[in-house]
């Protein structure tokens, strides 16, 4: 009897050993954006985050895509969202893709920068590494805002050893054909184009 039980018992094991790595819970990638990572103007499976999501699962990635980005929001507003995100979701990779409606609405840039660095100390305790992304303002809003507001993210970089892109929209928001009708937001043939920037960004972070 205790043999029957033993081999029993070994053919269990085997049988978990074979099934377990295919139930393996994928790792988090956590966004945490505005409008621009939110798809907003075109289909959700057009934007750069579903685009990112398909050549994760196609090149054997085992990560899901959690997308709380929301249209319209400021650092403020990310900042105090983030905590109750971090732990439902427990990511692997955070990616910090804010700063355009701070920028767009002339809000304090020392307060943008500590928001920013808030989170990314909050994700750094979360033991998540991050992706922190950049913003380009339009050129009318002068070229010394611009450049601070630009400078901010290369100094939290740099001060939190984190790796940066520092823009979604480089040398595609100068592109009517690649812009909606707004001038602001990339329509559904860039997206591509940033999920490929994204991607090379990110491929470093992850581990298949």
């Amino acid at each position: 009897m205790l043999c029957f039980v033993s081999v029993m018992l070994n053919r269990v094991l085997l049988l978990l050993l074979l099934v377990l790595p295919n139930l393996a819970v994928a790792n988090i990638i956590l966004i945490v954006g505005d409008s621009l990572s939110a798809a907003y103007g075109i289909p959700v499976e057009n934007g750069w985050v579903s685009l990112l999501q398909e050549r994760l699962d196609t090149r054997g990635y085992r990560y899901k895509i959690i997308n709380a980005s929301i249209s319209g929001d400021t650092t403020a507003n990310a900042r105090a969202r983030l905590t109750r995100a971090l732990a439902s979701h427990e990511p692997a990779v955070v990616l910090l893709a804010l700063g355009g409606n701070d920028g767009l609405r002339g809000l304090s840039l020392a307060a943008m920068k500590s928001n920013l660095d808030t989170m990314i100390s909050s994700v750094q305790e979360a033991c998540a590494q991050v992706l922190l992304i950049g913003v380009q303002l339009p050129p009318n809003y002068g070229s010394r805002y611009t450049e601070k507001f630009q400078d901010i993210y290369h100094e939290l970089a740099r001060e939190r050893d984190i790796t940066l892109l520092p823009s979604l929209v480089d040398g595609i928001g100068t592109e009517q054909d690649l812009m909606q009708a707004d001038g602001i937001h990339p329509n559904a043939t860039a997206q591509p184009l940033i999920r490929d920037r994204v991607w090379e960004a990110l491929v470093p972070l992850l581990g298949k």
